[in-house]
């Protein structure tokens, strides 16, 4: 009789191990149609195209800015001025850190990547922006030092690429996977999308809206505004990365997300 009791706990436990992993992640459940919106790069057709298709259709996003040397950012046909990026922010959406130069955390020690990081930092409190939570690896390439710097300058969500949903009940939240979009990949976008449920949240990169300075991840601004009436007629939650701590206990890991910082 003993045994089979003994068997019935771990039956039991096996059981809720998924329940008690959840409690250790999440605030409340991931809904269904939850996308996350992030445009990297500070391209200047992100405040003059996309921020106002983005408030006819009521979505949130996430704005990655950094100052790029090749194209220079001083190239205003190309690129935000640092007003243009405060006016985001007046505008409700999240300015993101992409580094000062766009410079991969894999070529950088663990100083000068804190040094990027304090200058958009610093740069975001000379024009009254908030300190950025939520950070962006530019070329998408993650490096072992980044996480304990990324951590230390209070930074709680990154974003990489890997192009699939995001699970947080397996993901570290400083190693977020997202899908680019270009002009031709409409086709992977709407796949993606059709996978924002059970749990997992679909997190979109974009550049330009057109992307002059990059043309290899342009997305053409009628196929930007055909994804937006997508995402608004079949009812998708559209929001920025910061507003995923409504949702994930980003104090608080699971055993899985520890796992995948070693």
């Amino acid at each position: 009789m003993e045994i089979k009791d003994e068997q019935m706990k771990k039956i039991l436990l096996l059981l809720l191990l998924p329940l008690l992993t959840n409690a250790q992640v999440l605030h409340k459940p991931i809904p269904d149609k939850l996308v996350v919106l992030t445009f990297d790069d500070a391209i200047v057709t992100q405040y003059t195209v996309v921020a106002p298709l983005l408030k006819k259709y009521g979505f949130g996003a996430t704005f990655f800015v950094c100052e790029f040397t090749n194209p220079p950012f001083s190239d205003k046909s190309k690129y935000l001025s640092w007003e243009q990026i405060a006016a985001l922010n007046k505008m409700g959406f999240e300015i993101g850190n992409h580094t000062q130069n766009h410079t991969h955390v894999n070529k950088m020690d663990s100083l000068h990547f804190a040094s990027e990081l304090k200058y958009i930092e610093s740069k975001c409190a000379q024009y009254h922006i908030p300190k950025p939570v939520s950070f962006a690896y530019p070329g998408y390439d993650v490096g072992p030092k980044a996480l304990p710097v990324l951590k230390a300058a209070g930074y709680v969500f990154a974003r990489q690429g890997l192009n699939r949903p995001y699970d947080p009940l397996t993901d570290n939240p400083l190693l977020m996977p997202g899908l680019t979009t270009t002009a031709d990949n409409s086709k992977d976008v709407y796949d993606i999308l059709s996978k924002a449920n059970h749990g997992k949240i679909v997190v979109l990169t974009m550049h330009g809206v057109p992307d002059e300075a990059h043309p290899w991840v342009n997305t053409p601004p009628g196929l930007f505004e055909q994804y937006l009436k997508f995402l608004k007629d079949n009812h998708y939650r559209v929001i920025a990365m910061r507003d995923l701590k409504q949702y994930i206990d980003v104090g608080s890991e699971s055993p899985k997300d520890r796992k995948s910082e070693r």
